[in-house]
């Protein structure tokens, strides 16, 4: 017989969640480029998104928990102490080399069907060679393609920027560094010091990973939440579940007015969590807001995320950030950075919940101070 759910409000847990993911304390992974590596390895993977309208996501992200974040520190730790690698989870993300042996049976499967970049084999086998001949290198140092038609909205008339995005996903090539967006492409083998790739984790062991990432960074989980754009994986992560309940090693939880079932280990519940006192200015690519239904039902807060959205149309603002304050969520403020000029702009604020201007606003001013001065550093 399934044991009784634990029955939790919703302020407790946020709280656990916001403990998960370690915004509870003021420097919760130390800091330089170990701490990158410390906060990579425990929230799983950090995303990586294009949009620069304020600083790029990843490295909001991070910021947000290691306040004396440099960008210089996720450079050497992709670059010199090679402890993260880029490769796809939900999206493209920086991930712990650590963690590799759990993508490579994707990368292999790229090899035998492509499903994200397919490219001409020939093509292919001729950028390999180049990088392997001629070193690491990117798309501005190939200068003699022959452009061909665009086969959907993001693709590029380049062959060669096919077969090198190819070749990431199929593992044959990693990033080894960036300069903004430019990416430096290596044989993987090469830049790790490898002879060949680690030993693919078992299909179970890819879903073990997959929960027990979950339970680590969000601490209360839901099926949706486990396997965020990944259904497929349900069925085997929900066997994993039952196990463990039945094991005692997990608890089924009810969160007071959330439909979905939900659980945690049992030593998550049995600590005692300090109520959530800190404020974040969040990236709408935080793990803490990408999961827009999590996101929705323990904070009763819908992000929009309007950049696609035509200006017309926009309710909230072109990119606007959730505004975190011990554990709700008061405002919503689209930002841009002026960078000519050094200045952080306001270009809407939005009181949320119980959002106030008389309670939160002087504490929200100083954390756009901070978060100002993280825009522009001057030092890397």
């Amino acid at each position: 017989m399934a044991p009784a759910p634990v029955e939790i409000s919703r302020p407790q847990a946020r709280a656990i969640w916001i403990d998960a993911q370690r915004l509870n304390e003021p420097e919760p992974f130390g800091t330089g480029v170990d701490a990158v590596t410390r906060a990579v390895e425990h929230l799983g993977y950090v995303q990586i998104d294009t949009i620069n309208v304020i600083e790029r996501c990843h490295h909001h992200i991070l910021h947000t928990r290691i306040p004396a974040y440099r960008r210089a520190d996720l450079a050497t730790a992709q670059s010199d102490t090679r402890t993260v690698f880029e490769y796809w989870t939900h999206a493209l993300s920086y991930v712990p080399v650590r963690d590799i042996r759990f993508f490579v049976a994707d990368m292999k499967a790229q090899r035998r069907s492509p499903t994200r970049w397919s490219v001409e084999a020939k093509d292919l086998r001729k950028v390999l060679r180049r990088v392997r001949d001629e070193g690491a290198l990117t798309i501005s140092d190939i200068k003699d393609d022959v452009l061909v038609d665009k086969n959907h909205p993001w693709a590029s008339r380049k062959p060669s920027k096919r077969a090198l995005q190819a070749g990431f996903h199929n593992g044959r090539l990693t990033i080894a560094r960036r300069d903004g967006m430019l990416k430096t492409y290596e044989l993987t083998e090469r830049h790790f010091g490898w002879d060949k790739l680690p030993k693919p984790a078992t299909a179970t062991q890819v879903h073990r990973y997959v929960l027990d990432r979950a339970l680590r960074s969000q601490g209360i989980v839901s099926l949706d939440s486990i396997c965020h754009l990944n259904a497929p994986a349900k069925a085997a992560v929900k066997a994993l579940i039952d196990k463990d309940v039945r094991a005692k090693r997990m608890v089924p939880v009810a969160i007071d007015g959330v439909d979905a079932p939900h659980w945690a280990r049992t030593e998550t519940l049995d600590r005692t969590v300090a109520p959530p006192a800190l404020t974040h200015i969040l990236s709408p690519f935080d793990p803490m807001t990408i999961q827009r239904k999590r996101t929705a039902a323990l904070f009763g807060y819908d992000h929009l995320f309007e950049a696609y959205v035509p200006r017309a149309k926009r309710k909230l603002g072109y990119f606007t950030l959730p505004v975190l304050v011990g554990d709700e969520i008061v405002a919503a403020i689209d930002l841009k950075a002026d960078r000519q000029d050094g200045k952080l702009l306001i270009q809407a604020w939005h009181w949320v919940g119980i959002g106030r201007a008389k309670t939160h606003k002087a504490t929200i001013e100083a954390a756009l101070d901070r978060f100002a001065r993280f825009q522009f550093p001057g030092d890397g």
